[in-house]
């Protein structure tokens, strides 16, 4: 059986051998809020093959780039949320990839052009972004090739935020949901503190102990980790 780790590339070095079957995330923070926004590929990224890119938020050079230096064909445009800093990046990789669908909760369609409720308005730089192809739901599957991810809807630190699980690795992105020591920010409009527990305890703190969870800022993490040591969300 192949090795199910998925390999993390947080910077552009050439990435570790790997088979199909197992997915390869390159990591990439972007801007000045550091977000962390995601090539994934079946396998290592060669020409030709198909990715998938997760949020892309400002400055998302450095991510579009990679995506033409290795000549990935960009399948999806998934978004985990719709604040801002993760979707800024959106127009300038719809105008390089012009045939990826983009999909998102649909609770949040409508920040993706609103900059107060995508908070873009409230530093001053209102970001839209292009209309959406289709919906991610709750339990809904989305397959890459051989992989197939579960969506999670985990609201709290936005009415739309989802989670992307990868369970025969026993890994997750799960977006602004949940950070090493820490989760997402509550006190925004439509956040809201007891759905964000729920959506940790539900749907988080269920999977195996040892899922490694990279989230949209920051270090990764595991389920075990944060179960006993979060100062905010204990099981």
């Amino acid at each position: 059986m192949p090795d199910q780790s998925i390999q993390i590339i947080y910077t552009m070095t050439t990435p570790p051998p790997t088979q199909s079957g197992t997915p390869t995330v390159q990591v990439f923070p972007l801007g000045d809020f550091q977000t962390n926004c995601h090539i994934v590929t079946d396998g290592p990224p060669a020409p030709g093959k198909h990715c998938w890119i997760v949020d892309c938020g400002y400055e998302p050079q450095p991510l579009l780039d990679a995506v033409e230096q290795q000549q990935l064909v960009v399948e999806k445009i998934l978004l985990t949320h719709a604040h801002a800093d993760h979707i800024a990046g959106l127009l300038e990789a719809r105008s390089r990839f012009p045939d990826a669908p983009l999909y998102l909760h649909p609770v949040e369609e409508s920040w993706l052009t609103d900059p107060m409720l995508n908070l873009s308005a409230a530093i001053g730089l209102s970001v839209t972004a292009p209309s959406l192809a289709g919906y991610l739901n709750h339990g809904d599957t989305l397959t890459l090739d051989s992989l197939t991810f579960t969506v999670a809807h985990t609201p709290g630190h936005s009415p739309g935020s989802i989670s992307l699980i990868h369970e025969p690795s026993n890994n997750a992105l799960v977006g602004d949901t949940l950070f090493q020591g820490s989760i997402g920010r509550t006190d925004f409009p439509g956040s809201s503190f007891e759905q964000l527990e729920s959506s940790i305890k539900q749907h988080l703190y269920t999977l195996d102990p040892q899922t490694t969870c990279y989230p949209g800022h920051g270090p990764k993490t595991t389920v075990g980790h944060e179960t006993v040591t979060n100062p905010f969300v204990r099981l």
